[in-house]
């Protein structure tokens, strides 16, 4: 939602949403898309996961694991065009951000915190805890729709090789890859 502030009291657009929102229907999504993003948690691409492992005092191998077991609901997107705010971790996995956030995190970089998981669409700041690296464009803005992602999406990371993500990050350099190679199709029965 967009308002000029100069124009309208936020007070007045809160009224106004609640309002709706009072006489809607609750319906259940259904028509959530489901998406198999490749996740390369190697080498520097899990940047945070020895410091993690430390931290939880669980092993590298048990905190991907986990990761990969989960099924994220994409809350919303926002901070950076395209980065979606996923959730929601274990508990075990779950802890506040860096305490000395970074002034640049890679493009591509999964990262967790809080209970939540992110991907970073292109390089920022940031202060989350980089588990892994996800060679997908989230954000182009010569796309139809530029964000790749939306907010009721669902994300599964499955695990690649440090070669096969360099491979698709080829792929998609050259043009040769469209995202939607990793949207679960669904049967049209």
């Amino acid at each position: 939602m967009h308002y000029d502030p100069l124009v309208s009291a936020q007070s007045d657009i809160v009224d106004t949403v609640l309002g709706a929102l009072k006489d809607a229907e609750a319906t259940e999504m259904t028509s959530a898309r489901l998406w198999r993003l490749p996740c390369c948690y190697d080498g520097l691409h899990g940047a945070d996961l020895a410091n993690l492992s430390e931290r939880l005092g669980l092993t590298v191998k048990k905190i991907i694991k986990s990761h990969l077991d989960c099924v994220f609901d994409v809350f919303a997107i926002g901070f950076l065009p395209g980065l979606p705010f996923m959730g929601e971790l274990p508990e075990a996995l779950s802890l506040p951000r860096r305490s000395s956030p970074r002034q640049r995190v890679p493009a591509g970089s999964v990262a967790i915190a809080k209970g939540l998981c992110v991907i970073y669409p292109g390089a920022s700041p940031g202060g989350w805890h980089i588990v892994g690296q996800c060679p997908v464009p989230l954000f182009d803005v010569r796309r139809e729709v530029p964000a790749l992602l939306a907010a009721g999406d669902r994300v599964a990371f499955q695990r690649v090789t440090e070669e096969r993500h360099a491979q698709i990050q080829r792929g998609f350099a050259r043009g040769d890859m469209n995202p939607c190679e990793f949207l679960e199709k669904r049967d049209q029965a």
